[in-house]
């Protein structure tokens, strides 16, 4: 595939047309429509001139498929990524056997990988080498999760041990050489679910925060001044089963928190989904798009991503990347369906272990009515995808030299310098809708875009704009102007926004927002100091790209079926129910199908619980079923199954599960289990991913359509949360069932099945 990156619709709003474009601070044409062509400068000088003119138009527009480790690694879990200031992305996973398909038996520990694109990755190495492990690592330790951040002149990667704690790593470089720091959080680090799973934050007043947690809680604490431990009380945020992976980002006033919940690595069986809640503070309160909290003692809305039944098993643990035109994707891990398990591995702790292919994942991340979902809410992909934008349309990484820019900066060594006030242009010139963007570092430095400059004014400790429009906010007061920091200018229409931060992971210290001249015209892109000393690298521009702004159509049902229906109005079942395994117990009473909750359960070799079945429909179909459910005590559950034999089925019930490293706190959680034998040993397993609240009264409903069984549920009847999807070939009865412990009771008002619109 060509190395230029852009996407589709991108090439349609760009032409290949030049216009001459005016030097910083004169007058300004009449501004082009969004998407107007990038111009060349006009020539200013020989040296100009003789510098290669660069155009917005692309030869091609680039596509990518997932996974994108394809080639590289066999697997890359619980990824975490950055934009280097050498100009490259580097990613960092957990520790696994990526290398197995090369004859390989054991893993390496946080290995490493960079790309240029974000699609093809080269493998660089390991975080630290088997045979060079740090000394104070308990016995039995595989490093997890790594997250990865840049400020204060030096990347930070925190990981987390298996068998519990949190560790420190730094390098000057994003390849290392890692020098390890120690312990930033011991095994018992307050946060009742054990210390996994951690993730760094820098606030908007340049304090640093930690989040981690696992099964089934989140936490956070801020650090002290150089983020190097905890500093500040434990504060839990979020409860939830299984919930982990907790990253979190500031964009349009909130503070996100996006999570995992579901089992992360249980082969095809892994019910792994992402989710989001949002905050105005980093300490939380989160709540989902609902309002339900995240610490509520319910399963949670606000999916970003989740299985579609189309090859991909169990997405989760993320991070995030922005593109040069501005665009998110998530980057985050899946399981391949029908290739989801290792053969036996030695592991970095010496121990045989069974463990899950988990390859690197990239989709596009959409922001629709302040939420993020990935792909408008078509979850992961399986083909060719429009790849992001990692090429500028005019700018350079400088590596080799400084072709296309000219003025009082010299290179040297990969970048611009200056000893002194200087501005260096772009030959080419920019319009339109725009992304501009710079790597700087000096008291005074800053990037340039037309008659508009942003730069760090450590006098008045404020990233300031001036030229064409003016204004300023305040710089945290650690603010180190000797560290490199990005600045971007995001001109959309009228509107241009200028952020600073240290690594690009949404999280600005400084946004000033303001309002173009009527004309302005755009222009070329600069390095620039004010005064003294300034190293800039990185400095480039690209077309913005596009939001999309809809959802992706969800599912609907059809019309009603009603032989394959039943209203529960007379005083029994209706003709087309039977049991497996009678219960005596169940009754139909005032237009419901009563039934008491049993003390037996149907998973796994436990198959002593009654399931009230019928025949399903021979198309796709959406079986739905309101339900009330009064459990308290934990396993007690009701609900829907598609059901073919004991250990093969599918179950969406309002489910009451304990919360783990809290005694006597149960969650009402929508459950939503798949058991089948495994492909690899044919072991029966069961596998669980959660769905929305589940309150006293709900509505559930069961897609299935073409051997996928989608689950939903809702609170009103009306407005469905669609959640993950499990593989499940007919053949197919629809079932009831209520079980888990005796004293709860069930209420179904009915049952009712629908052909799939």
């Amino acid at each position: 595939m060509a190395r230029t990156r852009t996407s589709l619709w991108l090439f349609a709003l760009i032409t290949a047309t030049f216009a001459a474009a005016p030097a910083p601070g004169a007058a300004q044409a009449a501004a082009p429509a969004p998407g107007a062509a990038v111009a060349a400068a006009p020539a200013l000088s020989a040296a100009v001139a003789a510098a290669p003119a660069l155009s917005a138009a692309p030869t091609a527009a680039a596509t990518y498929t997932n996974p994108v480790s394809a080639g590289t690694v066999d697997t890359f879990p619980d990824p975490a990524v950055v934009k280097g200031k050498d100009g490259k992305w580097w990613a960092y996973g957990t520790t696994n056997p990526i290398f197995n398909s090369r004859g390989e038996t054991g893993e390496h520990i946080l290995p490493t990988l960079s790309s240029t694109d974000l699609v093809h990755w080269t493998y660089a190495g390991d975080v630290f080498p088997l045979t060079a492990k740090p000394s104070w690592w308990p016995a039995g330790t595989r490093p997890w999760a790594p997250d990865v951040r840049y400020y204060n002149n030096a990347y930070r990667l925190t990981y987390s041990l298996s068998v519990g704690g949190i560790g420190l790593a730094t390098s000057p470089g994003p390849n290392g050489p890692w020098t390890d720091r120690g312990q930033i959080v011991p095994a018992a680090g307050g946060c009742p679910s054990g210390t996994i799973d951690q993730a760094m934050f820098t606030d908007t007043d340049g304090s640093y925060y930690l989040y981690w947690g696992s099964y089934d809680t989140i936490c956070v604490a801020r650090m002290n001044a150089d983020g190097t431990a905890i500093a500040g009380p434990v504060t839990q945020i979020g409860h939830g089963r299984r919930m982990e992976g907790g990253f979190v980002v500031h964009r349009g006033g909130y503070y996100y928190l996006f999570y995992s919940d579901g089992g992360c690595c249980d082969g095809a069986f892994s019910g792994y989904t992402v989710k989001a809640g949002r905050a105005t503070s980093p300490l939380g309160p989160f709540s989902t798009p609902t309002g339900v909290r995240l610490t509520d003692l319910t399963s949670k809305d606000g999916n970003v991503l989740a299985a579609t039944g189309n090859g991909w098993v169990g997405p989760g643990h993320n991070a995030l990347a922005t593109d040069l035109a501005g665009q998110d994707w998530l980057v985050y891990h899946a399981i391949p369906q029908n290739d989801p398990d290792f053969p036996p591995v030695t592991g970095a702790n010496g121990a045989t272990l069974n463990l899950t292919k988990r390859p690197l994942m990239i989709d596009r991340l959409d922001w629709i009515d302040g939420w993020p979902v990935v792909r408008a809410g078509a979850g992961p992909s399986n083909g060719a995808e429009t790849a992001p934008v990692t090429t500028w349309a005019v700018g350079s990484t400088f590596d080799s030299g400084a072709a296309g820019f000219t003025g009082g900066f010299t290179w040297s060594g990969g970048l611009l310098t200056t000893a002194a006030a200087a501005t260096s242009l772009s030959a080419g010139s920019v319009a339109g809708n725009v992304r501009v963007e710079g790597d700087v570092r000096g008291t005074a430095a800053g990037i340039s875009y037309g008659p508009v400059t942003a730069w760090l004014d450590s006098a008045s400790k404020r990233l300031v704009v001036d030229g064409a429009v003016t204004g300023s906010a305040a710089l945290p007061a650690n603010f180190n102007y000797q560290s490199w920091h990005t600045i971007v200018l995001t001109r959309r229409g009228s509107s241009l926004v200028a952020t600073v931060s240290a690594d690009r992971l949404l999280q600005d210290v400084a946004t000033v927002s303001l309002t173009l001249p009527a004309g302005f015209a755009g222009g070329r892109v600069g390095a620039v100091s004010r005064t003294g000393s300034a190293d800039v690298d990185n400095l480039g521009a690209a077309p913005l790209s596009v939001p999309v702004t809809s959802l992706a159509p969800t599912p609907r049902a059809g019309a009603l079926l009603p032989a394959y229906t039943d209203e529960f109005t007379g005083t029994a079942p209706n003709a087309g129910w039977s049991w497996v395994r009678p219960d005596a117990s169940a009754t139909v009473s005032g237009g419901f199908l009563v039934r008491p909750t049993q003390a037996g359960d149907l998973a796994l070799g436990s198959n002593s619980a009654g399931v009230l079945v019928r025949d399903a429909p021979a198309g796709p179909f959406v079986v739905e079923t309101k339900l009330q459910f009064d459990g308290v005590r934990g396993n007690q559950q009701a609900g829907l199954v598609l059901y073919d034999h004991d250990d093969r089925f599918v179950k969406l019930a309002h489910s009451v599960l304990p919360l783990n490293g809290i005694a006597n706190t149960f969650l009402q959680q929508t459950e939503f289990t798949k058991e089948d034998r495994r492909v690899s040993n044919n072991a029966v397993t069961s596998g669980p991913s959660f769905g929305g609240p589940a309150p006293a009264t709900m509505w559930l409903r069961l897609l299935h359509r073409d051997g996928v069984a989608r689950m939903a549920s809702s609170r009103d009847g009306v407005t469905w949360e669609w959640g993950a999807a499990w593989t499940m070939a007919r053949p197919l009865r629809i079932g009831v069932v209520a079980m888990g412990g005796t004293g709860a009771t069930a209420r179904f008002d009915y049952v009712r099945t629908y052909a799939a619109g």
